[in-house]
């Protein structure tokens, strides 16, 4: 065997790889556009991402897919003229599933000429979402410990001053028992604020089962709108093929009831409207409170509406206890959601646009052997 045969032989061999089959794992959306920035190529996340399958994608320009002033296809187009990799942060991206939101761009040149691209859009990175639920987290914990403090060390000391001043009112003038109706009537608002916080102590295990949570949506528009929600338009866009959550079917009424209250809450009088939707997606896996175990997070439920939204300066703390923007609101109704979002091993993601506020949940789905 020559020189060059034997130095072929010891090459090591490339493996057969296929790379459609690669990118089709990959969470993050990625494209291929051709030198006339047409899409040649859509991984499943991408399909998802757009709401279109890759048959439809194929072939159009990338501005049919994006606005065509956005700043994805100046991009491409430089990458393009330079032909180097480049990377920029925070550019905002319409699309029909997700609306509007900031995303991290990367594009790169396949091969030596400038030909084909690898557009590779990040909507948020895992690590920020991670770490917005370790923050949900806190919140929820500080509340636990500040609702037992106050159960143990307010409550019986006020139960004293609404005794006393019971006592004080039966010898008291007209216009001295107004002063002790005002301690009684008082004493009692505070121990019902306490008593609402002390839910927040509970650190029992949720009981959990399969929940269709097509039918907990249904059944909180029909409370919302003979009650609260009169007048407001719903509008429902449901996967008929979504599996079980992995879930307690009361909580999770729960937190859809307290989500879409302040959606009716905060939509224009004429013209509200309250946005339902659930679809499959690629989650993340995270570990339940408690256990070793981890979930996988595919199940998302999403309550959206064209109100005002909140305010900029309240958006870092939304779910801390006591941040509300209602005049009368005691600000714990999110904090609660986050808290049993979280004993659900799940995770709650805000996003605020003008005249568009998005909630939305990602939760658990029944996987084979769970036992409910």
């Amino acid at each position: 065997m020559g020189r060059r045969a034997l130095a072929w032989a010891r090459r090591p061999q490339r493996p057969e790889v296929d790379a459609a089959a690669v990118l089709a794992t990959l969470v993050d959306p990625v494209l291929v556009v051709d030198e006339r920035l047409a899409v040649r190529f859509a991984n499943p996340a991408a399909e998802q991402f757009f709401d279109m399958g890759m048959p439809t994608m194929v072939g159009r320009p990338l501005d049919a897919l994006l606005p065509a002033d956005s700043p994805v296809c100046a991009l491409v187009a430089k990458v393009r003229e330079t032909g180097g990799r480049m990377v920029e942060h925070g550019i905002g991206v319409d699309t029909p599933r997700t609306g509007s939101q900031l995303v991290t761009v990367q594009v790169a040149p396949i091969g030596e000429g400038p030909t084909h691209c690898v557009v590779t859009l990040q909507p948020r990175s895992i690590v920020e979402r991670i770490d917005h639920q370790l923050t949900h987290r806190g919140a929820a914990r500080s509340v636990g410990a500040m609702a037992a403090m106050l159960a143990h060390e307010v409550k019986n000391p006020l139960s004293g001053i609404r005794g006393a001043a019971q006592l004080l009112e039966q010898n008291a003038s007209e216009a001295d028992r107004e002063l002790t109706r005002l301690i009684c009537d008082e004493t009692d608002r505070i121990c019902a604020l306490v008593d609402r916080m002390e839910v927040f102590s509970d650190s029992r295990p949720i009981q959990r089962t399969a929940v269709n949570i097509h039918e907990v949506l249904e059944h909180v528009r029909r409370l919302a709108e003979t009650g609260f929600a009169r007048g407001v338009r719903f509008v429902e866009l449901y996967d008929p093929s979504l599996p079980p959550v992995l879930g307690n079917r009361d909580m999770l009424v729960q937190v859809l009831l307290n989500l879409v209250k302040n959606a009716a809450e905060a939509v224009p009088e004429q013209g509200g409207e309250i946005m339902l939707s659930t679809a499959y997606q690629h989650g993340v896996r995270l570990a339940v409170p408690g256990s070793e175990s981890r979930l996988h997070l595919p199940l998302a439920v999403t309550v959206q509406d064209n109100g005002s939204g909140v305010p900029e300066h309240l958006r870092a703390n939304l779910f801390d206890p006591f941040v509300t923007t209602k005049h009368n609101g005691k600000g714990l109704g999110l904090a609660l959601v986050a808290k049993i979002v979280d004993d659900h091993g799940g995770l709650i993601e805000y996003d605020g646009q003008q005249r568009r506020t998005t909630f939305r949940l990602k939760l658990p789905m029944v996987e084979p052997g769970d036992a409910v």
